[in-house]
């Protein structure tokens, strides 16, 4: 009808359709090729500092390949490449030459992991210098001759092999941003390691790790109590480099990867992949124990050595060479 009024048509333009589930995805795919490059390059940049040592010979009567997988872990206090300084700061003296006061045998496969310290005073017999205490074998042949007699001492084929210097040791904690230690009530003080903790938790940084990790002049029991520590720190190391605060950030990760390569030396036949397992492995070990200890004579020529308990020992390597639950014994 003319002049009748009505309601005007209201044009609705269409809304643009959201992107959002497009551009998450985008993003999504862009973080996972960074974080694979990141990986990769990583991985890559570590094999190419990794430092490598001819740590394995076949002699005969060498032990035929048990199951799981063994590795030794040998810490070297060489002062060789310590300025005085270093040598003053850490507590380390002056003596010459190349020895270990750390040796221990990682196993794990179907049961573990085990962590089994092997006394540095250990008697045993060496291929060519009869019998003296382990380390010696450090000290005469290196990882060649340490990891033979490790091997013909326990029966064990050795699959990797791995070392830490002192300075190493006080770089890989200091990169972590220290590591926790629970002390024993009482504290611990030894003026020769430089050690001097009250008892309770604390944070310690590489060099205070490295006190605690050698005192045993202050310690009643002597080096079995030096193990204990030294086990101790290992398990606080591994915990803290798996941590998520260290494993996530570039910023914490990268420079711990650096220190620890800088720190370690392994056998020609390790790469990364079973340098990164071995450190899972660690992180949290089923046991953590040393061979027992029979006794801890005087020997001739010799000084105060350990003396394996025989029959007990021979248990726990045969329980690890069949990669079966490892005994428990009343001292350990």
């Amino acid at each position: 009808m003319a002049g009748e009024w009505s309601e005007p048509t209201t044009v609705r333009t269409p809304r643009p359709r959201r992107r959002w589930p497009k551009r998450v995805a985008l993003t999504l795919l862009v973080v996972l090729v960074v974080l694979v490059a990141y990986g990769v390059g990583l991985y890559f940049w570590a094999g190419s500092r990794l430092q490598t040592t001819d740590a394995f010979s076949d002699y005969d009567g060498r032990p035929a390949a048990g199951a799981g997988t063994n590795w030794l872990l040998v810490g070297s206090d060489s002062r060789e490449n310590l300025t005085p300084e270093q040598r003053k700061d850490l507590h380390v003296g002056n003596d010459e030459g190349n020895r270990t006061d750390t040796i221990m045998v990682l196993h794990y496969g179907d049961n573990g992991p085990y962590l089994v310290s092997i006394p540095r005073d250990s008697y045993v017999s060496i291929p060519g210098y009869g019998k003296n205490k382990i380390n010696y074998a450090y000290s005469v042949g290196g990882a060649k001759l340490l990891t033979q007699t490790v091997e013909q001492s326990t029966g064990l084929r050795m699959d990797h092999y791995a070392e830490v210097s002192f300075l190493g040791l006080v770089d890989v904690v200091d990169s972590l941003g220290g590591v926790e230690i629970c002390v024993a009530d009482g504290g611990l003080h030894d003026e020769k390691s430089g050690a001097d903790f009250d008892g309770g938790c604390q944070t310690m940084n590489g060099t205070q790790a490295l006190q605690y990790a050698r005192a045993r002049y202050s310690d009643p029991t002597g080096d079995l109590g030096r193990v204990k520590r030294q086990q101790q720190l290992v398990d606080a190391i591994a915990a803290k480099a798996l941590s998520p605060g260290v494993l996530v950030p570039p910023w914490k990760l990268i420079p711990f990867v650096s220190a620890a390569l800088d720190a370690l030396v392994v056998d020609e036949g390790t790469g990364i992949a079973a340098l990164a397992n071995m450190g899972v492995k660690m992180s949290d070990p089923a046991s953590t124990t040393t061979v027992p200890v029979g006794s801890e004579p005087n020997v001739s020529g010799v000084g105060d050595v350990v003396m394996w308990n025989e029959s007990e020992a021979d248990q726990l390597f045969t329980a690890l060479r069949e990669d079966k639950a490892i005994p428990t014994f009343g001292g350990n």
